[in-house]
C-alpha cells in the first residue's frame, strides 16, 4: 500500500515538474520578446512609413484599419491613421515623434502634454497633428492626422 502511495506520489511530482518547466519555457521567450529582440528574420529598424512617406511610425504600434483612412487625389493625399498598443509609455512616443518628424523634415508648430498629449507640425504644403492619449484599460492609442495647407476655396 505504502510503495503505491510512493507511485502515485512519483507521478505527481513527474508531471509538475514537466508542467512548470513548459511554463517557463514559454515565459523565456516573451521577455527576449520584451527586450527589443527581434523575431526570426523581421528585423526593420525603429518604425515603418505606412501611407505618408515623411511620418515615420514606431514598429510597437499596430495599425487600426477599421478607424482609419486614407483619402489621395493628383493634388494631394489626407486622411487619419489610428495606431495601439497595450501599456506603451505615452511619454516615449511624444519623444520619438517629435526627433523623427524634424528629422523628416517636419516643423514642430506646438505641443500640449497631459493626459493627453498633441503635437502639431507642418511643412509648405501640409499639416500633421498626432493625438497620443491611454485608455483606462492602458491601451495606448495613436491618432494622425494629415492634411494640406493652403488650398484655394471653391
Amino acid at each position: 500500500m505504502q510503495r503505491r502511495m510512493i507511485q502515485q506520489n512519483y507521478w505527481i511530482v513527474l508531471l509538475m515538474v514537466l508542467l512548470l518547466g513548459s511554463i517557463w519555457m514559454g515565459c523565456s521567450s516573451n521577455v527576449k520578446e520584451t527586450r527589443g529582440e527581434t523575431a526570426e528574420g523581421s528585423s526593420m529598424g525603429v518604425g515603418k512609413y505606412y501611407f505618408f512617406d515623411d511620418i515615420l511610425i514606431p514598429n510597437d504600434l499596430s495599425y487600426d484599419e477599421d478607424e482609419s483612412f486614407v483619402y489621395e487625389t493628383p493634388q494631394f493625399k489626407t486622411g487619419a491613421m489610428v495606431f495601439t498598443k497595450w501599456r506603451l509609455d505615452p511619454n516615449s512616443l511624444v519623444d520619438f515623434f517629435t526627433y523623427h518628424m524634424e528629422k523628416d523634415n517636419w516643423k514642430l508648430m506646438n505641443s500640449f502634454r497631459g493626459e493627453e498629449s498633441i503635437l502639431n507640425f507642418s511643412k509648405t504644403d501640409k499639416a500633421c497633428t498626432i493625438k497620443i492619449f491611454e485608455k483606462w484599460y492602458g491601451t495606448t492609442v495613436v491618432e494622425i492626422r494629415v492634411g494640406p495647407v493652403g488650398m484655394k476655396k471653391m
